[in-house]
């Protein structure tokens, strides 16, 4: 595994400052520094609510969080609903006023079930391209920004307004908008369709490419910064068993990155909803992390960043009464 790293240098980009509330700004070395050396706990949740109980019981799981004094930051890797309810504005809207009650700053990144599965009958049969921009108005409408009642900013990608990353603790923090159902290739069948149309193949082609990109822009952050890991979340569970034909460039993007960092890398997925800790790229300096997510009681993953001694990542699984 690698040594531990040199103090972070600054980097002409936005950097998050998760304390007090405090907006992004530029900072001197010795800031950076000095917040360079503070551990960062994050939690990290996904696949939740899940259906009409959990709708009705998510709190719970939001109160644990804001009871747990390590978190400084919560994560969300996608699905913000089961697959299997509609794709409303109001259930937009109630996830939303559900990540505003979240005492820390909420980085998210969208899950399968809440656009491009949407052509399914029982979800409404809504035009998956109609519900990606209303996922984008909703939880996107200021780019950079991060919810929670803490105001934050982090660094987003123009191409991509989800797709965000934070610098903290010597590790870069990115979302890449990854998720099930072929990465959206998946045809339309709620629709009528039993092949994708030529716009949905040119929606997942684009991202395809963004995302791609954004991972590099990631390393190149953190080779520049001398930083000591990358934490890379998504929705999509691409060992599912396998990455698929939408995924497989992606996945391929990050194996060659990880393989050429001299640092550590961490994945996290949601989307097949069973805890899972494994290494499926077999690279020395990979770890990837499916969270749980779907039943009942609620859980979140505790991951702490110890950007000074000890393991890098540490993490245990933190269960909540529902």
């Amino acid at each position: 595994m690698p040594s531990a790293r040199h103090s972070l240098a600054v980097v002409a980009a936005v950097v998050i400052t998760l304390v007090g509330g405090t907006s992004a700004h530029a900072v001197d070395d010795r800031t950076a520094a000095q917040r360079s050396a503070r551990p960062l706990t994050i939690a990290v949740v996904g696949d939740v609510p899940y259906g009409i109980e959990q709708e009705a019981s998510v709190g719970s799981l939001v109160d644990a969080i804001n009871h747990d004094t390590h978190v400084r930051l919560a994560l969300h890797v996608g699905d913000i609903k089961s697959g299997s309810t509609t794709c409303t504005d109001e259930r937009f809207a109630a996830a939303l006023a559900m990540f505003r009650d979240f005492k820390d700053p909420v980085v998210y990144t969208p899950g399968d079930n809440e656009w491009t599965d949407c052509h399914r009958v029982n979800n409404g049969a809504y035009q998956p391209l109609e519900r990606l921009d209303a996922v984008r108005r909703t939880f996107f409408a200021e780019p950079g920004e991060l919810l929670g009642r803490r105001p934050a900013r982090a660094e987003h990608q123009a191409q991509l307004v989800e797709n965000v990353r934070i610098l903290e603790s010597r590790v870069a923090v990115a979302t890449l908008h990854v998720v099930g159902s072929d990465n959206g290739l998946a045809p339309w069948s709620g629709l009528g369709l039993s092949t994708p149309t030529a716009e949905q193949t040119a929606e997942v082609q684009a991202r395809v490419a963004a995302t791609v990109a954004w991972v590099d822009e990631t390393f190149d952050a953190a080779q520049e910064a001398r930083l000591r890991g990358v934490v890379l979340a998504m929705q999509a569970d691409t060992w599912f068993p396998q990455p698929t034909s939408g995924q497989q460039e992606i996945v391929d993007r990050i194996a060659a990155r990880t393989a050429s960092f001299d640092g550590e890398v961490l994945l996290l997925q949601g989307d097949s909803h069973v805890y899972l800790a494994d290494n499926p790229l077999g690279l020395d300096n990979f770890t990837r992390i499916v969270v749980h997510g779907e039943t009942l009681p609620f859980e979140y993953l505790r991951l702490t960043v110890n950007p000074v001694r000890g393991p890098l990542f540490t993490w245990e699984r933190v269960p909540v009464a529902g």
